[in-house]
C-alpha cells in the first residue's frame, strides 16, 4: 500500500473519551490508527477542495461565472 512510520501524539480529550481511547489503543491498536487516519485524510480532502474553491472564486467574474 504506501510506507507507514510510529508517531506518538498527545492530545486532551473529555475524560470519558480518553478513558475510552486508552482501552481501544490496549485492545485493538490498529483500529485506532484507522480512526485517525480516517481523520487526517478527510481534513487533507477538506484543505485541498477549501483552496481549489477559493482559486475558483478568484477566477470569477462579479456576476459570478468564471472568466475563461
Amino acid at each position: 500500500m504506501w510506507e507507514t512510520c510510529s508517531v506518538q501524539l498527545k492530545v486532551r480529550l473529555p475524560r470519558e473519551l480518553a478513558q475510552q481511547a486508552e482501552e481501544v489503543q490496549k485492545s485493538d491498536p490498529e483500529f485506532l490508527s484507522r480512526v485517525v487516519l480516517y481523520g487526517l485524510t478527510r481534513r487533507s480532502i477538506y484543505q485541498h477542495l477549501r483552496e481549489r474553491g477559493d482559486q475558483d472564486a478568484e477566477g470569477a467574474s462579479p456576476s459570478g461565472s468564471v472568466v475563461i
